[in-house]
């Protein structure tokens, strides 16, 4: 989870805001979140503006069954 946490530490650093299940968030925090919850799987959205990445949305992914 170290190298989780450190690239999203860079993200932030380079003023891309995360978020976390539709909530502001931070590097730690999500790092912390998805090594408590390993069962779930999360998808991140990448939201760009003019070129550049501006949000990191972590979304837990929902599983139906089929």
């Amino acid at each position: 989870m170290k190298k989780l946490y450190l690239e999203l530490s860079s993200l932030e650093h380079m003023g891309t805001t995360i978020w976390f299940e539709g909530v502001p968030s931070n590097s730690k925090e999500v790092t912390e979140e998805l090594s408590v919850t390993e069962e779930n799987s999360y998808m991140r959205d990448y939201i760009f503006n003019e070129g550049v990445l501006t949000e990191l949305h972590f979304d837990k992914i929902k599983k139906t069954n089929l």
